[in-house]
């Protein structure tokens, strides 16, 4: 179950981008709409969610909604010098994607975010034409990957839908 403020158009900020990013996990958004700011086309997703879910669709983010909603993936902001869990995820997930010794190749998946997985992020994200800033947010997770809607996230194990 999940929970936040009510939202509706206008609002802004890290709760906007979690319901964005669950919607982008749920395939009803696509990555390039992450922006953190409730526009219409976050509120045409929350409509459709809602109808789907048979709740009133008025395209605000109340309690009802948040309830039906799924966890929050696993999906943190990653850059140089990160490390944990997250990352090995990640590294595992580039590794998967290109193979030994492709430009997304970070190394050992050893949950570091050192100088070979940043290059192997920037390699990753010139790939699908993001800015190669090195970092792993919303967009660089939630990007399609591969075949069958594959992304970094879900690649990585990060996904709860």
């Amino acid at each position: 179950m999940n929970s936040g403020p009510q939202l509706a158009l206008g609002a802004r900020g890290r709760d906007v981008l979690r319901v964005q990013t669950i919607f982008v996990m749920m395939k009803i958004m696509g990555f390039d709409q992450i922006d953190g700011v409730f526009g219409p086309l976050t509120r045409n997703a929350v409509i459709a969610f809602q109808e789907g879910e048979g709740l009133l669709a008025d395209g605000i983010v109340g309690d009802s909604t948040w309830q039906r909603m799924p966890a929050d993936p696993d999906t943190p902001v990653l850059k140089r010098h990160s490390t944990g869990s997250a990352v090995a995820g990640l590294q595992l997930a580039l590794h998967k994607l290109g193979g030994p010794g492709s430009p997304t190749d970070p190394g050992p998946a050893d949950g570091d975010f050192g100088p070979r997985t940043e290059a192997a992020v920037k390699a990753y994200q010139a790939q699908h034409a993001l800015a190669d800033d090195g970092v792993v947010g919303p967009r660089t997770w939630w990007v399609p990957a591969g075949g069958a809607g594959a992304t970094l996230a879900s690649l990585a194990g990060l996904t709860t839908a």
